[in-house]
């Protein structure tokens, strides 16, 4: 079976073909992906109705380039799969509608994926996929969530973010330090030169006793730091400072964010008595994050597992993947009904 998937539920428009093989783990054939960071740069963040508008100019021609990619004909395909929500509606109905347009004109099935269910199975696109249960962390730009995954749509949610999710506290402190969108990545790499311990930021939750996240007050903790330091250096702003002030506070500032993310996921992992953990979504591809579970999980023998690091971001694979895994799995079957609708806000316990 053929499954031609289309991801557009914000800034990045992806296209993918996977083929089921039986029972085993569906195979990615072909995938094409196109960012938006650089138009959405101009205006600090990313503006919808332009989203929507690259979204409508980029599907098609990624359509034929994954086409010839997988050695295949559009009328090969077996099932046309779509992100149905979450995300930005009007950037969802440019997937949507040309998910079901095209099924429609082929005569085949089309099926709506939970783009969070697309990250929670991307790790199966990898060359050491994962194998239920397991506890997934995941850390995308807009949500952070703890969930045991017995299976495909057998989700039960442990804890998540009750304001701020990881990456929004990456981004919004990248912007603070007067860092381009989308900051987190480049924050990330001031890190690196950066002491982790050279100011003492808080880590909201770390204690609470459950597993759920909050990080609105760290980054707020980021503002009152960097102003401390703009005021007793003498200079007009904080991009004036000494590089090394600079590298320092993002060097703490991830340090914080991985702390908590780290500690909760082992927590979950010594609650559920499970010895696995999937990390996926846009945060997961931080170094830093990677380099702490994997010491921490190899101490308590816990295999680790994530999607390789090009398809950390918004993707067509995890689409497709999701959608030929549920199809596999039977547990949802493709639609010959072509109405359609989205669902931006959608969470992912519900399926």
């Amino acid at each position: 079976m053929l499954v031609l998937g289309f991801e557009s539920s914000c800034d990045e428009t992806g296209v993918a073909m996977v083929e089921t093989q039986g029972t085993g783990v569906p195979v990615l054939l072909s995938h094409a992906l196109y960012s938006q960071i650089e138009m959405h740069q101009a205006f600090g963040g990313v503006v919808p109705e332009l989203a929507s508008r690259d979204h409508i100019r980029r599907v098609l021609p990624l359509t034929q380039e994954v086409l010839a990619g997988a050695g295949k004909s559009l009328q090969e395909v077996d099932v046309v799969a779509f992100t149905r929500g979450p995300g930005l509606a009007g950037a969802l109905l440019v997937g949507a509608g040309v998910a079901c347009a095209m099924a429609a004109a082929l005569g085949k099935p089309v099926l709506g994926v939970h783009h969070l269910e697309g990250h929670l199975l991307s790790p199966f696109l990898s060359a050491d996929p994962p194998e239920f249960p397991f506890v997934a962390l995941l850390v995308s730009g807009g949500h952070t969530q703890l969930m045991r995954v017995d299976g495909v749509g057998r989700y039960e949610l442990l804890g998540e973010t009750i304001d701020d999710a990881a990456g929004e506290a990456f981004d919004k402190s990248a912007k603070l330090m007067g860092l381009a969108y989308p900051g987190g990545p480049l924050l990330a790499r001031m890190a690196e030169k950066g002491n982790p311990k050279a100011y003492a930021l808080p880590r909201p939750l770390l204690h609470s006793g459950n597993l759920d996240f909050s990080f609105a007050g760290l980054k707020t903790a980021v503002l009152v730091q960097s102003q401390k330091m703009v005021a007793a250096a003498g200079v007009p702003t904080f991009e004036a400072l000494p590089e090394q002030a600079r590298w320092d506070l993002a060097a703490s500032t991830q340090a914080a964010i991985v702390d908590v993310l780290v500690k909760k996921s082992l927590t979950a992992l010594k609650n559920s008595g499970l010895s696995r953990l999937v990390v996926a979504g846009g945060v997961g591809a931080n170094r830093e994050l990677r380099a702490q579970l994997n010491a921490e999980c190899a101490k308590r023998k816990v295999r680790v597992h994530y999607p390789e690091m090009h398809l950390c971001t918004d993707n067509g694979a995890m689409i497709a993947m999701a959608a030929a895994m549920r199809l596999q799995s039977g547990l949802q079957q493709a639609t010959q009904s072509y109405a359609f609708d989205v669902k931006p806000r959608w969470p992912l316990h519900s399926l």
